[in-house]
């Protein structure tokens, strides 16, 4: 038997993913998607993911940000170019950060209409249910498709009382199901389900034609997504639990970075190899 890694299975495609490609995945093999938020990293995932989602938790994990809530328009719209610029494959979905679309759908498609004309980037990700259907539909009319985001918003961090699942008493798990029917009847292609008791996940699965995407959800959701440096082991000691770490750079990192750092203070790099001299001399 071959020990050769198979060869991933979006490798070999040359036309990049499209939100109704991801849409008619419902049910069929499950989407893999990563957070990107640079042109290196996006470079690296993209022939292994469906979707780069270029998370407003850049905010956080690039920024030092408490929450998102500070993440402005400019940011997701020049960290999307980077991530759709050094993509070929994934389709390519930036989030509409906090106070960039509640206010109404007219707002919500100026925000929507910069970043898909100014990103290259395929779709927005917005978060919210029943309230934000009427946007979602809006949007969609007017040619934007939209990933909807239910269950833990982060966005609405200070109204939730803090980063906790969604989903535990029978209130809660009415509200998730009755946001994901909201979005998907709305027109979203797709739908992520963030922090959310499992049964309930399960049970707003079932409950939509569209493919659900899961963190801290379900394995029966169509799809999963994590922040790729969580997944690296470069966001820190503290992940939240449904983070699975399949790799720890982090002392890879400070080891060579340590490297760098005694070869320059004892005067061995640079060395021959990497100095300019003239030929002959």
């Amino acid at each position: 038997m071959s020990t050769t890694p198979a060869e991933p299975e979006r490798s070999k495609a040359a036309k990049r993913l499209t939100p109704p490609d991801i849409a008619a995945r419902k049910g069929a093999t499950p989407l893999v998607c990563l957070t990107a938020y640079s042109a290196p990293m996006a470079r690296l995932l993209d022939a292994h993911v469906d979707v780069l989602l270029v998370g407003d938790s850049l905010g956080m994990v690039i920024y030092g940000a408490e929450s998102t809530l500070a993440v402005r328009l400019e940011t997701m719209i020049a960290h999307g170019c980077a991530v759709a610029r050094a993509s070929r494959q994934a389709c390519v979905v930036v989030d509409l950060p906090f106070a960039s679309y509640q206010e109404n759908p007219q707002q919500a498609f100026r925000s929507a209409a910069r970043v898909l004309a100014e990103t290259g980037a395929a779709a927005v990700k917005l978060e919210g249910g029943e309230e934000m259907a009427e946007t979602v539909a809006f949007l969609t009319a007017r040619g934007v498709p939209v990933m909807g985001h239910v269950g833990l918003t982060p966005q609405a961090v200070n109204a939730l009382g803090g980063f906790r699942a969604r989903g535990r008493d029978a209130a809660e798990a009415e509200k998730v199901l009755a946001d994901a029917r909201a979005v998907a009847e709305a027109g979203a292609f797709s739908l992520v389900i963030e922090g959310t008791l499992e049964e309930v996940a399960q049970q707003a699965t079932q409950a939509v034609s569209i493919p659900t995407i899961g963190i801290g959800a379900a394995l029966e959701c169509d799809g999963q997504i994590l922040v790729t440096e969580d997944l690296l082991g470069l966001s820190g000691a503290r992940v939240p639990r449904f983070v699975k770490r399949y790799a720890d750079l982090t002392p890879v990192v400070e080891e060579a970075v340590a490297r760098y750092a005694g070869e320059v203070r004892d005067r061995t790099f640079p060395g021959p190899d990497q100095l300019y001299r003239k030929r002959g001399g």
